[in-house]
């Protein structure tokens, strides 16, 4: 039952039992008081002002800029979206409290680009629209549209993007101009990695959630929900970009390529337990918990075939609505056997050709893009070969056929890229630091 509905039963459970009293009490029973005399309050009294509707209520006032529950409201519909347009209830009140520390964070990251005299324009944030937009193959008026009618709105996103946009300038002006890294230092990670040849990197996410000794509970509690969605199809990409505290939140908090021993002794134990696509507990780190994601692995400086790059061919049939498994099986066992004799590239016209089917070629395909089973399967192929027949009857059948095959080579990064790799990493620590001194130094206002 609804908060609403509570109190309306309450209100009618409330009358009818005021009723009953009064018909049982005797007659010389004293009249009820009336509490308000002394305030000589009107009977029909003029209302003045205006109404302030319930969704423009502040929530925050940060420096002056005001937080709503609307605001809170559609960022939280917009997590929904973002994972399958649901959030389990026992979640929501906990999420709504994270929702409103990052709406503090972008107010106070926007706040702090504007005193450097950063601008961010409405046609900065229409071009990143644009694209978000693209990525759905939507125009933006359709997925204004489709935002709206799911609880969120545009305006949320512009919001979003344009605290991602300040605060990306104000790094470049404020951090990314004093940090210094040495050729020394540079040269210094070329000779480690060249004598760590073979040992293993990993790509890695991370969600990361400030905590002190006052809230350290609530903060675990959180992630551990954080992670329950997770585990239940969540985005772990969306997540980083809503909830993490850590400047590579924009980014989905992606780590990029690093060794075990580049991170805290507590991550780099998880990260060597994890296997690929696998997510951690939240782990206590300095300052917080960190939840961590190993999206891949691979050996420094040597040779994966999955970087190999492909040119492929794929024969595929098709097969009437409707029609049953067990009349379709056969074909499909006919089309297995075919595909064994394709006799490489140049036989794939004709396989089609038997079978009422399809061909479509693709040049430059990267291993590592494929699905994990046609990863697995196909890394030991040669040009020539095909596939194992996949798919399904309702969606069609088909085979991979290699026509080509270009091995990646290992290679010791450049100077440029390992410079680059320790610039970020210190500029990503430094802005975690200036965020805390602008929370530590804010006027918020909780309503």
């Amino acid at each position: 039952m609804s908060w609403t509905l509570k109190l309306a039963a309450s209100a009618t459970v409330l009358a009818l039992a005021g009723a009953g009293y009064a018909q049982d009490a005797p007659e010389t029973a004293a009249p009820a008081i009336n509490t308000t005399t002394g305030l000589r309050l009107p009977s029909n009294p003029e209302l003045f002002g205006t109404t302030l509707p319930t969704e423009i209520r502040a929530t925050a006032i940060v420096n002056g800029d005001v937080i709503t529950q609307t605001d809170i409201d559609q960022r939280l519909a917009l997590l929904a979206i973002s994972n399958g347009g649901k959030i389990p209830s026992d979640q929501i009140q906990a999420l709504r409290q994270q929702v409103l520390r990052n709406l503090i964070d972008e107010s106070l990251q926007i706040q702090a680009a504007k005193a450097e005299e950063i601008k961010v324009t409405p046609a900065d944030i229409d071009k990143t629209v644009e694209r978000v937009a693209a990525n759905v193959k939507q125009t933006p008026d359709q997925m204004a549209t489709y935002l709206r009618s799911n609880g969120s709105s545009i305006r949320s996103i512009r919001r979003q993007i344009e605290g991602e946009i300040s605060w990306q300038r104000l790094q470049r002006a404020k951090i990314e101009n004093g940090v210094n890294v040495a050729e020394d230092e540079v040269k210094a990670v070329i000779d480690k990695m060249n004598a760590s040849k073979g040992v293993e990197e990993y790509r890695v996410g991370e969600i990361f959630l400030s905590a002190t000794p006052g809230n350290e509970a609530q903060v675990q509690a959180n992630a551990a929900k954080i992670l329950a969605a997770l585990k239940q199809g969540g985005s772990f990409v969306g997540y980083a970009r809503q909830y993490s505290e850590a400047s590579t939140s924009p980014v989905g908090g992606d780590l990029g390529w690093v060794r075990p021993e580049q991170l805290p002794e507590s991550i780099a134990a998880a990260v060597r337990q994890l296997a690929p696509g696998s997510i951690s507990d939240p782990i206590a780190v300095p300052g917080g918990f960190s939840i961590i994601a190993v999206q891949d692995t691979r050996k420094i400086l040597t040779a994966d075939p999955r970087n190999a790059v492909l040119n492929l061919k794929q024969v595929s049939i098709a097969f009437p609505k409707g029609m049953t498994r067990a009349t379709a099986e056969p074909v499909v066992q006919k089309f297995a056997a075919a595909v064994l004799g394709v006799g490489g590239c140049g036989g794939a016209d004709k396989l089609a050709a038997d079978f009422h089917g399809d061909v479509v070629q693709s040049d430059g395909v990267k291993l590592r893009d494929l699905p994990p089973a046609l990863q697995e399967m196909m890394t030991p192929m040669q040009v020539g070969q095909a596939t194992r027949p996949f798919g399904s009857i309702e969606e069609g059948v088909r085979t991979l056929v290699i026509c080509g095959r270009d091995e990646a080579t290992a290679s010791v990064p450049t100077y440029e890229q390992v410079y680059s790799q320790l610039s970020e990493e210190r500029t990503n620590l430094r802005a975690r630091r200036y965020l805390r001194d602008l929370r530590r130094d804010a006027i918020i206002d909780y309503r």
